[in-house]
C-alpha cells in the first residue's frame, strides 16, 4: 500500500508545476469562500470583462485600433446595463407589484376551486381533507406574505449595495478591458517560466469559458426577449416579469425550463382558465422552448465541451449550494475546469518529467 500512493505521488505531484498549480487552486478557492461577498464586484467585473473580449477581438479583426475597440466595447456594456435599469427593471418591478396584488385574489379562485372537488368527487376527496389542503394553503400563503414583508424592510442596505455596484463595476471593467494583457503578464511573473500544464489547462479553460458565459449571456437575452414579445402578444399578463423568469430559466439546464413552466402555465390558467388562448400560449412556449434548445443551444456552444446531463445536473446541484445563483451560473464552466485538469494533469506532469528526462 505505501509503494502504491508513492508511486501515486511521484506521479502527480514531483513535479513543481503540479504543486503549485494544485496550490493556485485551493488559494483561489478559500478565498472565494471567505471573501467572496467582499470581492463580489472585482468578481462581477472580471466575468463582464471576459464576456466583452470577444466583442474587442471581434473589432481588431477588423483593422479597429486595440484602444478604440476597449472603448466601443465599454460603452456598449453601459449602453445595455442602463437600458437594463432605466426601461427592464422599472417595469419588471411594476409588474411584479402588481402580481403581488392580484395574489389574493388567485388565492380566493383556488379556494373556491377546491371547495367544490368534495361534492364532485366524494370517493377520492373528503370534505376533513379538504379543509387540511386549505389551512395549508392559507398557512403557507402567510408565511409567503411575512417573507414579502421582511424582504421589503431590507431593501435599503440592498439599495445602497446596488449603487456601491454601479459606480464600481463600470471603472473595473474599463480596467480590466484597458489593461488585461498587463493584468495577465503581472501575474504570470509570479509563475515558473516554463509551465505547459498551466499553459494546457489556461488554454481550454479560456476557450471554453468564453464560449460559456458569451454564448450563455446571449442566450438568456434572446430566449427572455422572445418570450415576453411572444407572452405580450397573446395579451398575457406579468408579460415582462414571465419573459424575464424564462430568460433566466435557461442558466440552470433542463431543470429551469420545467420549474418556470409552472408559473407560465398557472398565471395563463388565472386568466384564461381552459380556454384556447391558455393553449395557444402552452404551444407558443413549447415552440420557444424547442427552438432555444434545439436550434440555439448548439449554435451558440458548438465548442463547449461535450458533457453528459447527468454531470451537467450534479454540477448544479453541487456549485449551487456551495455559492447560490453564482455557482449555479458557472456550474458548467466549473466542471469543464475539473474535467480539463483530470484530463491534463498526468498527462501534463509526465510529458513534463520526459521532456526533463530527454533533456539529462
Amino acid at each position: 500500500m505505501q509503494q502504491v500512493l508513492k508511486k501515486w505521488l511521484s506521479r502527480y505531484f514531483a513535479d513543481e508545476e503540479a504543486l503549485l498549480l494544485l496550490l493556485i487552486l485551493a488559494a483561489s478557492l478559500a478565498l472565494i469562500v471567505t471573501l467572496g461577498g467582499v470581492l463580489a464586484p472585482v468578481i462581477a467585473s472580471v466575468i463582464v470583462a471576459f464576456m466583452l473580449q470577444g466583442v474587442i477581438a471581434l473589432l481588431v479583426r477588423y483593422k479597429v485600433p486595440q484602444l478604440v475597440a476597449v472603448i466601443i466595447a465599454f460603452f456598449l456594456f453601459v449602453g445595455i446595463s442602463a437600458a437594463v435599469i432605466l426601461i427592464v427593471l422599472p417595469l419588471v418591478w411594476q409588474q411584479l407589484t402588481a402580481f403581488f396584488t392580484e395574489l389574493p385574489r388567485m388565492f380566493a379562485q383556488v379556494q373556491a376551486y377546491l371547495s367544490v372537488l368534495p361534492d364532485e368527487y366524494p370517493e377520492l376527496i373528503s370534505e376533513q381533507q379538504m379543509q387540511q389542503w386549505l389551512g395549508l394553503v392559507s398557512e403557507r400563503m402567510g408565511q409567503f406574505g411575512q417573507v414579502v414583508v421582511s424582504f421589503s424592510l431590507s431593501t435599503l442596505p440592498n439599495i445602497v449595495a446596488l449603487l456601491i455596484y454601479l459606480v464600481l463595476i463600470p471603472i473595473l471593467v474599463f480596467f480590466f478591458l484597458k489593461d488585461a494583457s498587463l493584468i495577465l503578464n503581472w501575474f504570470g511573473s509570479f509563475l515558473p517560466k516554463e509551465r505547459p500544464l498551466m499553459n494546457r489547462v489556461w488554454g481550454e479553460m479560456t476557450l471554453q469559458c468564453a464560449n460559456y458565459v458569451r454564448g450563455k449571456a446571449v442566450e438568456i437575452l434572446v430566449v427572455g426577449v422572445a418570450s415576453y414579445i411572444a407572452f405580450a402578444a397573446l395579451g398575457l399578463n406579468y408579460a415582462a416579469l414571465l419573459g424575464l423568469l424564462v430568460g433566466l430559466s435557461v442558466v440552470v439546464p433542463y431543470v429551469g425550463a420545467a420549474l418556470v413552466t409552472i408559473p407560465v402555465a398557472m398565471v395563463a390558467l388565472f386568466q384564461w382558465g381552459w380556454t384556447g388562448d391558455f393553449f395557444y400560449l402552452l404551444a407558443a412556449y413549447a415552440v420557444i422552448q424547442a427552438l432555444d434548445g434545439n436550434i440555439l443551444v448548439p449554435l451558440l456552444f458548438s465548442e463547449a465541451v461535450d458533457m453528459h446531463p447527468v454531470a451537467i445536473i450534479m454540477a448544479v446541484l453541487i456549485f449551487g449550494a456551495l455559492w447560490g445563483l453564482w455557482g449555479v451560473f458557472f456550474a458548467i464552466p466549473l466542471a469543464t475546469l475539473i474535467k480539463a485538469l483530470l484530463n491534463a494533469w498526468p498527462d501534463g506532469v509526465q510529458l513534463q518529467n520526459e521532456e526533463a528526462e530527454n533533456s539529462l
